[in-house]
């Protein structure tokens, strides 16, 4: 019997973010459609690198029907990239962060060389944490109904009962946060923000994330393309996502296992990394985040202020990973880690490593760092 031969693997080459730009973060754009808020966001990425809609190979989005409150919300948006001519077209019902994770496999496997990725969420119209039940058990705790908060306040509690936090500690956190977002004028929230009142025990208004309205986009290039597109580059090194069970009560609350092995997959723990931009909507979050990724008070977190201080649901995740690309592109960083969440209590995890050096082949067959 014949042994079937294995297709060949296309050659993999390096793929790098090129172009970032972001919306201001408000409460309410009541004034605006969806695409009349993404629309300014394409505009502007295309500018930074001198593209037109045609030069793009590859276009991915990320958003959410159940935030837009009507099926194929998604196809609207289309208006504002220009889907005529036809265009190489995909979409997930999901953080942007995970459309990008589409778009780099398409440029990894040489399916194209360009590629833009957009996310957009409108939360403002309705009622964010009734929407967000949804993503539940449909069976088991869904009807139920706790909502956002109460599931981080879950995971809250959980830290504070292991000994590993206190509400002091959930405090801290919200403020170097929102005071690390007065020098990012896109932030929702910034400088001093009252704990407040108790949403959920032990979790404060302060320990919570804004609702707002909020778009992003960026622009991956590979190979000598992103050269020609960005004096700096941020190239992706690594990149990888992973789930944990769907079941809240069989997970530790204090652990995130998934964040950990997506790290090592996409590897992060290869060097150290100077800057991580965490999707922590909520204060506990980026405790827990911060003891799966082995993160030192050497690492510069969330110097954009995160998603405490602005987290346009659907588009946050994508922020996080464009915050640190643009922190390469800008020289302020050399080697960044971004993450996105998706789900109740970091149940869905996506780890990005960026780098600005290139590591060039020499004549000696050793590796070498360039910028």
């Amino acid at each position: 019997m014949p042994v079937p031969v294995p297709a060949p693997v296309p050659d993999v080459r390096d793929v790098a973010i090129v172009a970032f730009a972001q919306t201001d973060t408000t409460r309410r754009t009541d004034d605006l459609s969806e695409v009349e808020m993404l629309m300014p966001v394409l505009h502007d990425v295309l500018r930074q690198t001198g593209l037109r809609t045609s030069d793009i190979g590859f276009t991915c989005s990320g958003s959410s029907d159940y935030l837009a409150g009507r099926a194929f919300s998604f196809t609207m948006a289309l208006d504002g990239v220009g889907a005529w001519p036809p265009i190489s077209e995909s979409h997930v019902e999901m953080d942007g962060a995970w459309a990008l994770y589409e778009a780099w496999i398409k440029l990894l496997t040489r399916e194209a060389d360009t590629a833009l990725v957009y996310a957009y969420g409108k939360s403002s119209p309705g009622e964010l944490r009734d929407v967000l039940t949804r993503q539940l058990d449909p069976y088991y705790v869904a009807p139920l109904w706790p909502d956002s908060v109460a599931l981080a306040a879950l995971q809250a509690q959980a830290l504070i009962d292991a000994g590993t936090a206190d509400e002091p500690a959930l405090a801290a956190v919200a403020a170097r946060s929102r005071s690390d977002a007065e020098a990012n004028p896109h932030a929702q929230l910034k400088g001093q923000v009252p704990a407040g009142e108790y949403l959920v025990r032990p979790l404060r208004t302060g320990d919570c994330p804004p609702v707002g309205d909020g778009a992003a986009a960026v622009i991956l290039a590979a190979g000598d393309r992103a050269r020609e597109l960005c004096g700096r580059p941020a190239w992706i090194r690594g990149m990888d996502h992973r789930i944990e069970p769907h079941s809240l009560g069989v997970r530790d609350l204090t652990d995130s296992p998934s964040t950990r092995l997506a790290a090592e997959r996409a590897g992060a723990f290869e060097r150290p990394v100077d800057t991580a931009e965490l999707h922590a909507p909520f204060t506990p979050q980026e405790l827990v985040l911060r003891k799966a990724l082995k993160l030192d008070d050497s690492v510069r977190v969330n110097p954009s202020g995160g998603a405490l201080a602005a987290n346009p649901v659907m588009a946050a995740g994508l922020i996080r990973i464009g915050e640190a690309a643009a922190r390469i592109h800008r020289g302020e960083s050399d080697r960044a880690l971004a993450h996105a969440t998706s789900g109740p209590c970091l149940q869905q995890n996506l780890i990005a490593v960026l780098e600005g050096a290139e590591q060039l082949q020499g004549l000696d067959g050793e590796a070498s760092d360039a910028q």
